[in-house]
């Protein structure tokens, strides 16, 4: 069976149902494989750091703000053993900050200074004593000691309050438990269903996992010598509402736009969807007007964009079959005018 970008117009309209099903043959479900990036943390990393903790707040028989302030000068990654055992991620900790300690810390200072503490393990010791960070830091070490210690309130029948976890349910007492304690398995199996394995690290690493797709069509482009522009995240571009991922060889002048995306949301992989129809209308319209088109191409990938069968037909047919996956992208240049452009 071939592949939708090798069929001329009139046969991808006779085909349009078996190329969706080709089409959705080579999608590949990217959520069983993460990639690692500078700031993620071994195992090893993490209990070492923990062990630094417990030791500083004697066991957790003691939880003062000092002592977590003085574990975090031995070690600055215990600032995310932290707010593991607080359950928050760091725009919900920085939350509770402002409105608990009447804090400045924002919700970008909370992400800045939670990938900081992994990739500088002494940022903390090198901290300059009074300055606007470090305030920030002890607010946010303060209302975490506060919620920790005192754990979940009562709550009503029909809600459950967040810190009604195996390790924060009953405050102190229940934090000196488990850590003096082997935890049952199906305490660990579930928490995982409340908060999901790697929900966190998968969220931190939300755009790395977005820039596969864009890293390999750029080092084709590259291997090439195809003159391309690549676009910033939200740059604006003059004649597009939003700018594309690619331009080859310019935006002044395009031969060949391309958008890219992997995603296992189908409500992302529909908007994409729609940025590639409205690139194909004024495609269109600037053919009906005389002037020089462009070629719409789609990189896609993920499961996300095998959920609407309707979604893959309207891409399909908006750009002429040129729909490639992680699994065809090595046919890109051949398949498309960005043969046009090799300089190799």
């Amino acid at each position: 069976m071939p592949h939708p970008f090798e069929l001329a117009a009139d046969e991808l309209e006779r085909q349009l149902d078996a190329m969706v099903d080709v089409t959705f043959g080579d999608l590949q479900s990217q959520f069983l494989v993460l990639p690692k990036k500078g700031s993620f943390i071994e195992y090893a990393e993490f209990q070492a750091s923990y062990e630094v903790l417990k030791r500083h707040m004697k066991g957790f028989a003691v939880l003062k703000e000092e002592a977590v302030w003085e574990a975090l000068r031995e070690d600055a990654l215990g600032l995310v053993v932290l707010r593991t055992v607080l359950g928050m991620s760091p725009g919900e900790w920085a939350e509770i900050a402002r409105q608990d300690r009447g804090s400045d810390v924002s919700t970008s200072f909370a992400r800045g200074i939670d990938v900081e503490v992994r990739t500088r393990r002494d940022c903390i010791t090198r901290l300059r004593p009074g300055t606007l960070k470090e305030q920030r830091l002890k607010a946010l070490i303060s209302v975490a000691v506060e919620y920790i210690y005192r754990g979940a309130p009562p709550a009503a029948e029909d809600t459950v309050h967040r810190l009604a976890k195996a390790d924060t349910a009953e405050g102190l007492t229940s934090l000196q438990h488990v850590a003096a304690e082997h935890v049952p398995y199906t305490v660990l199996l579930y928490e995982r269903y409340l908060g999901r394995p790697f929900a966190s690290y998968r969220d931190s690493i939300s755009e790395l996992v977005g820039d596969v797709m864009e890293s390999a069509i750029e080092e084709r482009l590259r291997r090439a010598r195809i003159t391309f522009r690549k676009t910033g995240q939200a740059e604006r571009v003059p004649g597009f509402a939003q700018a594309p991922d690619f331009f080859v060889p310019t935006e002044f002048a395009p031969t060949v736009i391309i958008e890219a995306k992997i995603t296992g949301d189908d409500g992302t992989a529909r908007d994409k969807v729609a940025r590639i129809l409205r690139l194909a209308t004024m495609r269109d319209e600037r053919l009906r007007a005389g002037q020089p088109g462009f070629e719409v191409v789609a990189c896609i990938d993920g499961r996300g964009f095998g959920v609407r069968r309707q979604d893959m037909k309207d891409m399909l047919h908006a750009t002429l079959g040129k729909v490639f996956t992680l699994a065809t992208l090595d046919r890109l240049i051949e398949r498309t005018r960005l043969r046009e452009h090799i300089s190799a």
